[in-house]
């Protein structure tokens, strides 16, 4: 077909049904990702299903416990394990959401990436190596069609900053191993049931990611990266020196299904496309097996480049059928397809001979895409002014709303403590909190920006407009980290800025300070103090420019902060507001515009920003010693 649907024809029969009719118990338990019409029952199809989706991907149990859906999966695959028949065939199916990013939440790690709670604090000091294919001149010998399109769009969401691309690839690996570590529960219960000795495993994933490569995230290509995908079998039947084995045959995922009814023993209806794995899992290396692929991608073809063609182990051809572009590769000179062959008179019989093969697999799999439906629309800038902006707005410096003041679409919070009441972001505690909770914003990571807001706090209240933070779901999966206007009523901390779980107290209210290249922050210069009275609505504004600070409080300064600190500062991360432990309080905010101005604003170094030596050190947090007195910049050593 040439919709995104699949005809209610290819789903009458599945190969589950045919297992079923030959007694075999069939299960299903995660992922379901087929459009069908309403006509089509997937529950007539599996003696147990169960679909499990992401957003979000912690479920909260019963007893009010949040378990990740790998894991979730994987319990009701044991679980089926557990009441198999001992005389009855068995076969099961276990897909995972995970490995695919909740792209409805942006916040770098965590929110983005989540992983089950068995991988935490893996890979938290490893550093991840660039993308091999990272060089700029890759990306911009791309067309233009690809430069504007999803995948560049979401490189912005997950990889466009080195700390971005650390924390969200350590995210990433967390998410495979937690499936490994799920998997390797399956298989103890396997061995548990006594069913490992005649069990076969398949392992394999629906697409390849670009994880940055050439300048792109996600798929959607017809590059390596894009198409090629994993695909591990083990079946304890095979003799032991044919195990192990990796073969070079290329293998579909439509070759599954005709794998599982060869297993069983039986024959594929001809409707199937795919060919049976089994002589080559039994060791065996067939004369007759096929000699090229055909791949395609027509689904959301108004935002995704349509395209289709043939890959054979020595010659990759393409073309993207709405945008009257050929692409070309030879795969043995020039296996990371960086030269597109097509206007070479040297490949000239290659590209005729790909040309009618592929003309050739279309007719066989029922004629040529029909025309789109869709004008075709670009996702982004190839080098978009503010990264923060896309999806949110167009490339413009102008303030969009960032709370709808009805309720906490796109935000992440706990609920006990986050609401909204009178049209405000609500932040509520009853002086139990035993640590610090956020709410975050989850549309986007920020960098440079104004921030305009309303904010009421009580009499007793401890509060703070978090940004450029982390978050740190070590300490809970809604606990963040980084910069912080503080609002309380105290007048001396009301605006000023602070780090939380990090540097702490950077400047107090009142002052003008830098952090020196050691952390060290300087106090260089003063600003009046004023009192605002709790119960009230006032108004505070957040300028961030590089790493320039600068707060207000109803038109007037509480903090005007350089930090030259490259090794602690951030210069880019979440925004969000915080709950502190301490008295009950009530916090709540409204009216919240942010203008995101452009990524690439310079960076105030040592060189235009001198210290003068009159500077003294800020006070620490907490009661200093006895006799403490602030250092002097002159004196420093």
């Amino acid at each position: 077909g040439n919709g995104d649907r699949v005809g209610d024809a290819a789903l009458r029969t599945l190969y589950s049904d045919l297992l079923r009719e030959n007694n075999y118990r069939t299960g299903y338990f995660g992922k379901w990702h087929v459009m069908s019409s309403r006509k089509f029952d997937r529950k007539a199809h599996f003696d147990e299903i169960e679909v499990i989706g992401r957003n979000p991907f912690f479920k909260k149990l019963p007893d009010g416990t949040l378990r990740h859906e790998t894991d979730l999966i994987v319990d009701k695959g044991i679980n089926f394990l557990k009441q198999q028949p001992k005389d009855k065939p068995f076969a099961l199916n276990m897909w995972f959401n995970a490995c695919h990013a909740e792209d409805s939440d942006r916040r770098p790690g965590i929110g983005h990436f989540p992983w089950p709670q068995s991988a935490n604090e893996l890979y938290k000091d490893t550093y991840i190596g660039p993308p091999r294919l990272a060089d700029p001149s890759i990306f911009n010998n791309l067309p233009d069609f690809l430069q504007t399109s999803i995948t560049r769009e979401r490189f912005f969401w997950r990889w466009n900053t080195p700390e971005k691309y650390q924390t969200n690839m350590r995210a990433y690996y967390r998410m495979v191993t937690g499936i490994d570590n799920a998997i390797g529960r399956f298989l103890k219960a396997l061995d548990d049931t006594g069913l490992a000795d005649n069990t076969i495993i398949v392992y394999s994933a629906d697409n390849g990611y670009h994880m940055a490569n050439r300048g792109l995230s996600g798929k959607w290509s017809h590059f390596e990266e894009s198409i090629q995908v994993p695909m591990i079998i083990a079946d304890p039947r095979v003799p032991r020196d044919k195990q192990g084995k990796v073969s070079a045959l290329p293998a579909l995922n439509i070759d599954l299904p005709a794998t599982f009814l060869d297993w069983a023993g039986l024959v594929s209806p001809e409707r199937f496309d795919g060919r049976s794995l089994k002589p080559i899992v039994d060791g065996d290396e067939p004369t007759n097996w096929r000699s090229d692929t055909f791949h395609e991608h027509f689904a959301v073809r108004h935002r995704i480049p349509a395209y289709e063609g043939i890959r054979t182990p020595t010659h990759k051809y393409v073309r993207y059928v709405d945008h009257d572009t050929e692409f070309l590769h030879d795969l043995k000179k020039d296996p990371d397809e960086l030269v597109n062959r097509v206007s070479d008179p040297k490949y000239s019989e290659i590209l005729k001979k790909l040309r009618e093969r592929t003309n050739q697999r279309i007719k066989e799999l029922g004629g040529p895409l029909d025309p789109p439906t869709q004008k075709f629309t670009t996702s982004t800038p190839p080098h978009p002014l503010a990264s923060a902006d896309l999806g949110l707005n167009t490339q413009k410096e102008r303030f969009v709303s960032l709370f709808n003041g009805k309720n906490l679409n796109g935000w992440t919070g706990d609920k006990r403590y986050w609401s909204v009441k009178d049209g405000a972001l609500t932040g509520i505690t009853d002086g139990s909190l035993k640590k610090n909770r956020f709410i975050t914003w989850n549309a986007s990571t920020i960098r440079n920006f104004e921030l305009l807001l309303k904010v009421k706090f009580s009499d007793r209240a401890n509060s703070g407009i978090q940004y450029r933070s982390k978050m740190l779901p070590e300490n809970g999966l809604d606990v963040a980290g980084g910069y912080q206007c503080d609002i309380m009523p105290r007048e001396n901390m009301n605006g000023m800025v602070y780090e939380e779980r990090g540097r702490r107290i950077l400047s107090y209210t009142g002052q003008k300070v830098i952090v020196d290249q050691k952390g060290q922050p300087w106090v260089i210069g003063q600003i009046p103090v004023k009192k605002y009275p709790p119960n009230v609505w006032h108004e505070y504004r957040v300028l961030v420019r590089g790493n320039h600070h600068q707060h207000w409080i109803e038109d007037h300064k509480t903090a005007d902060f350089i930090d030259l600190d490259e090794d602690n500062r951030a210069l880019g991360g979440v925004f969000g507001f915080q709950v502190h432990v301490g008295p009950a309080m009530q916090i709540q905010f409204k009216d919240i515009r942010m203008k995101h101005l452009p990524d690439n604003l310079p960076l105030r170094t040592s060189e235009d920003t001198k210290i003068p030596p009159s500077a003294y050190g800020v006070r620490p947090q907490g009661t200093p010693k006895k006799g403490w007195m602030p250092p002097l910049y002159q004196n420093r050593k």
